[in-house]
């Protein structure tokens, strides 16, 4: 049911990085389920995580290892969260690392581990440890595709973008995946999300982008207000380009941080276009805000509102409950005669109430698209942010009704 979310692209290989993909039978047997990543000497790594005070052990153990060493691997798993296990759960996720650790004569911290599915269920260890030769046989470059598929839990589609771009004439090239659909209200990076390049990248600059990026696409999505435990965004960069070196005074890096950023966005949007149970793709604009959080917090109010959610999933031009939304965001002293609300190019709300053009007819008509702008001007500052969400279903409450069946 995914929302104007098409295929694959034909991803462009980082020089420097291979990966390898199992079916372990960690929740389903015969699906893809187990992914490693591998990089060369000399990568380096940066990452965001989720601030859910309930975090997974991997996102523990991943902090702990990328403080330590220089990360050689990353292990993926997906049918099981490995959260809410408490000490046991560490200790798993350490056992993980360390039979990979065995296997390719590596040391434990240089492995990053990363888990999603059902919480507060034992991490397989066995059937992970089992499944690792097979990951570890077919390693290779071109392997983003499988990757893809091998970390999805309830996503209908795989999810990937890449590009290729020149620095100083020489190529470079950008890949990543993501996975996540439903329990995503992001308070970092998407559930998980995996972005690589072979660009050779000042190790403060690479953290410095992938906060940045994030912040502007993944910690700008939402399906249904809820944080997950495991949230992870990672970062690789190979340092396999013969182009310059990026600082923070290159004179490329702003080439370089569009096209990063394109491939954030698309990764995150489509996130939201396979939002469980999604029909709608819909974008909030709040313009003329007087700080970026009162813009988020309009802009979330009307994300998470079921009522909005739901006249959106029946397609129903239900302008009053969006402007009840906006009224109980809680903006101080707001001037309801400044405000504006749009639906696409429809005016709905001006000088405190319906617009004099509006008609039932012009809102059915967007609202039976499946690309929807809500856009909110609060007439109160400069600041304008953006929220990227779907429609509220039945399927979302089905899915999520029979997770664990």
């Amino acid at each position: 049911m995914a929302v104007g979310l098409g295929p694959l692209p034909d991803f462009h290989a980082i020089t420097g990085l291979r990966l390898g993909v199992a079916r372990a039978g960690i929740k389903k047997p015969g699906r893809r389920d187990l992914v490693v990543m591998a990089l060369e000497e000399g990568a380096q790594v940066a990452g965001i995580f989720t601030r859910n005070q309930f975090c997974a052990a991997p996102v523990l153990v991943t902090r702990e290892h990328l403080s330590q060493a220089a990360p050689r691997f990353l292990l993926i798993n997906t049918g099981n969260a490995n959260a809410g296990n408490g000490e046991q759960g560490v200790a798993d996720a350490r056992t993980c690392c360390a039979a990979l650790a065995d296997l390719t004569g590596t040391a434990p911290n240089q492995t990053l581990p990363f888990s999603t599915g059902v919480i507060g269920e034992p991490l397989p260890v066995e059937v992970i440890r089992n499944g690792l030769p097979e990951a570890l046989d077919n390693l290779a470059e071109n392997h983003w595709a499988e990757a893809a598929e091998g970390i999805m839990t309830t996503d209908t589609l795989p999810k990937g973008a890449t590009c290729r771009l020149e620095l100083d004439g020489k190529p470079v090239h950008i890949s990543g995946i993501s996975k996540g659909a439903g329990m995503i209200r992001p308070n970092m990076a998407t559930m998980l999300g995996f972005l690589a390049t072979d660009a050779d990248i000042e190790p403060a600059l690479l953290q410095s982008l992938v906060s940045e990026l994030g912040e502007q696409s993944f910690n700008r999505i939402t399906i249904d207000g809820d944080t997950s435990t495991n949230d992870a965004c990672m970062l690789v960069a190979t340092g396999r380009s013969e182009a310059p070196r990026l600082t923070a005074d290159s004179p490329h890096l702003n080439a370089f941080r569009e096209a990063l950023k394109a491939v954030f966005m698309t990764l995150a949007h489509a996130i939201v276009r396979d939002g469980e149970g999604a029909t709608k793709f819909i974008t909030i604009r709040v313009e003329q805000a007087a700080s970026t959080q009162e813009a988020l917090d309009v802009a979330y109010t009307l994300a998470h509102s079921p009522l909005v959610k739901t006249a959106l999933f029946a397609s129903d031009p239900n302008w009053g409950r969006i402007l009840a939304a906006v009224g109980r965001a809680g903006v101080p002293d707001l001037d309801l005669s400044a405000i504006e609300i749009d639906l696409g190019d429809v005016a709905l709300v001006r000088n405190g109430g319906r617009a004099a053009d509006y008609t039932e007819a012009r809102g059915q008509a967007v609202m039976d698209e499946s690309d929807i702008t809500i856009r909110v001007g609060l007439g109160r500052g400069e600041v304008n942010d953006t929220v990227w969400t779907c429609d509220l279903s039945q399927d979302y409450v089905t899915i999520n009704a029979e997770y664990r069946t």
